[in-house]
């Protein structure tokens, strides 16, 4: 199939609008030219007023109302979408949702501009079919590219390429190898061996696209560059089971087999799907993961992580000194989906935190409140000890001038006796 593409982003050096969510909302224009219709005479200054800026390359709508609408509507969603990338492929728009990095995007446009079904059709083919294990990947066998079943496979895989696989035989002992019989597809889950045969062959295009709608959830999937916004929004009731394995690590090699096995067990659960993370994809992210999520990336680790705030729990396994087996970690995650093991039981334990705080305080308030009683009524007892020691001195003061006066008293009765006693002794000795 013969593919012409152009690549559209918009210009990224202007400010960020707000995103609408309703796929369905047309775009209004706010005022802010970030789409040029570039000709002869305007290219070179437009391309020289910003850092980056990519082109979309279109014909000409001509005098046609229903192709001169369509692309006003193109022209207004790139307006509104000021920083996102969107690569443009014959009928086909394929949003970039991975990350901003020239190699990672370059890459990226390697992988759309080939055709989306890729042609097995001998032993060595074969094996490159085998080999990719980390995405979804389909495989059907047909009779031949004129095959209208094959031309409603490859319309399926041009609304899903490239985040999805197709792969198509036309030669017999490869479709042996594969077990695949005429007009059958197969579904692979990544990491997963054995496939899922699409049930209701023949399949319509609409078919095809359903399944996979379906099931383009992973039991475990990894996170790439080019797809980890895409994945960090797919998250399942708002948290992701998120496990750090560095495949090249032999302790992180173990990690990852004991992950695909527990996937192989539970490819069936709809509600389990672990992220695996290899820190090798994402050198300067590693100390913002390891600040965030307190934990210590040289060593594999799984936890379970709120996709909004980021609170988190981690399954605690020594430094990787004590790796978990498949049915323990199966036990574990078992208790991350039935919300046993819930990351906000971190923001509870800071509330109880304050709460004891705040009791710790109002019994420190009583206590000084209790002292202060007990030293008002101390206060109080010593006043009045006072006040009895002034009062029985005052008693004692008084006794003793009542005494004091009584001899007084006392002396001044004798004095007067002793005079009279005097004059009478003077009148006597007269008489004689």
């Amino acid at each position: 199939m013969k593919w012409t593409w152009v690549l559209v982003a918009v210009l990224l050096s202007f400010g960020a609008l707000s995103l609408g969510k309703e796929s369905l909302d047309f775009p209004e224009y706010d005022g802010k030219d970030r789409v040029h219709d570039l000709n002869a005479k305007n290219y070179k200054s437009v391309m020289k007023k910003y850092d980056i800026m990519v082109v979309y390359y279109h014909d000409h709508p001509g005098s046609s109302r229903v192709a001169q609408r369509q692309f006003e509507i193109e022209e207004l969603a790139l307006e509104v979408e000021s920083r996102l990338i969107f690569i443009f492929t014959d009928d086909e728009v394929i949003e970039y949702d991975g990350e901003l990095a020239a190699d990672t995007l370059v890459e990226f446009i390697y992988d759309v501009i080939e055709d989306p079904v890729e042609i097995i059709d001998n032993s060595k083919e074969l094996k490159g079919f085998e080999n990719v294990e980390e995405d979804i990947k389909l495989v059907g066998y047909f009779k031949s590219h004129k095959s209208e079943h094959f031309e409603a496979f490859a319309d399926a895989a041009e609304e899903f390429h490239p985040h999805i696989k197709f792969f198509a035989t036309f030669n017999a002992k490869v479709a042996k190898a594969l077990e695949l019989k005429l007009n059958d597809v197969d579904f692979y889950e990544p990491f997963i061996d054995d496939p899922v045969l699409i049930p209701g062959k023949p399949y319509s295009e609409d078919e095809l696209v359903k399944f996979i709608e379906d099931n383009d959830r992973p039991t475990l999937r990894k996170l790439q560059p080019h797809n980890m916004y895409e994945i960090w929004a797919d998250d399942v009731d708002g948290e992701h089971i998120i496990a750090f394995a560095e495949e090249a690590d032999p302790d992180g090699f173990e990690f990852l087999e004991i992950l695909k096995q527990v996937a192989e067990d539970n490819t069936d659960n709809p509600d389990l799907s672990i992220v695996w993370i290899d820190p090798d994809d994402f050198p300067l992210l590693l100390p913002h993961w390891e600040k965030t999520f307190g934990i210590d990336l040289s060593h594999p680790q799984i936890g379970v992580v709120d996709a909004d705030d980021a609170d988190s729990v981690w399954l605690d396994m020594d430094d990787g000194e004590d790796m978990p087996s498949a049915d323990e970690l199966e036990d574990w995650i078992e208790d991350a989906l039935s919300g046993e093991i819930d990351p906000d039981d971190d923001d509870d334990d800071d509330d109880d935190d304050d709460d004891d705080d705040d009791d710790d305080d109002d019994d420190d308030d009583d206590d000084d409140d209790d002292d202060d009683d007990d030293d008002d009524d101390d206060d109080d007892d010593d006043d009045d000890d006072d006040d009895d020691d002034d009062d029985d001195d005052d008693d004692d003061d008084d006794d003793d001038d009542d005494d004091d006066d009584d001899d007084d008293d006392d002396d001044d009765d004798d004095d007067d006796d002793d005079d009279d006693d005097d004059d009478d002794d003077d009148d006597d000795d007269d008489d004689y």
